[in-house]
């Protein structure tokens, strides 16, 4: 049958590049094992009776880290979008890579972020957006395992809210100095068929406090070591969160 064995494909090239990932990222075999069950509990999940055709799902082009520097950029941000204002809820769910709280040590500090909304003026024409959470040092390599998030829940207007909870996957205390929190806001573009980075923002070390927070957005390609920042747009539109701290 092509829907169970076409699923069944699916799941190995989803595994195969998140093999990829794991090795880029340097994730422990455990976390691929937690990706793993993410991909069987999607699967076993899914809301028709199995087995299901996919032959309507079209293919997307995944890129690797970085790959899409080298691709055309997005449009304009100040010129108007077709799509804002409208308000929208998405009717399918990424299962994202979250990841648990670490465990609690006696005196050190874990971050929660939760990421409530981003501004853009054109947020209604955004197709399966989602945030990439990284944490970088000043030579831009990872300190933590890269996180996605789900799907954002809806678009209202000029904002893509997603009101989801990233936890920090290494200790504030353990942190070296320079080190920044990066959020790249990411889409999908059905004409190119591949998921592209529309804007990025960072949160820095003595940002880190307790409470609500908002930081500004800058044009895409991400710039991980913080040199050539330019802003996304003039108008007031930012990446909301809000900090909890953790501490034992």
């Amino acid at each position: 049958n092509y829907g169970s064995w076409g699923c069944l494909v699916n799941a190995v090239n989803c595994l195969s590049e998140r093999a990829f990932q794991c090795a880029v990222t340097e994730m422990s075999e455990f976390m691929f094992l937690y990706l793993f069950i993410l991909v069987l509990k999607n699967i076993l999940t899914y809301n028709k009776e199995f087995p299901f055709d996919v032959q309507s799902v079209p293919l997307r082009k995944i890129l690797a880290p970085g790959e899409e520097e080298n691709l055309e950029f997005e449009e304009d941000e100040e010129e108007g979008g077709a799509g804002a204002g409208s308000q929208d809820s998405f009717p399918a769910r990424v299962p994202g890579t979250l990841l648990p709280r670490l465990p609690s040590e006696p005196g050190m500090t874990l971050l929660t972020i939760r990421i409530e909304k981003i501004g853009l003026k054109d947020a209604g024409q955004c197709i399966d957006p989602y945030i990439t959470v990284s944490v970088k040092d000043l030579n831009g390599i990872n300190l933590t395992p890269v996180q996605d998030t789900p799907v954002a829940s809806r678009k209202e207007d000029t904002y893509v809210h997603f009101k989801v909870d990233i936890e920090l996957q290494k200790h504030v205390e353990k942190l070296t100095k320079g080190t920044a929190v990066f959020f790249e806001f990411k889409h999908y573009k059905p004409k190119k068929r591949f998921t592209s980075t529309k804007c990025f923002a960072f949160m820095e070390m003595d940002e880190i406090k307790p409470g609500p927070i908002v930081i500004e957005l800058y044009k895409k390609p991400t710039d991980f070591k913080r040199k050539k920042l330019q802003l996304l747009t003039k108008k007031p539109l930012y990446l909301h969160l809000h900090q909890t701290l953790h501490k034992d």
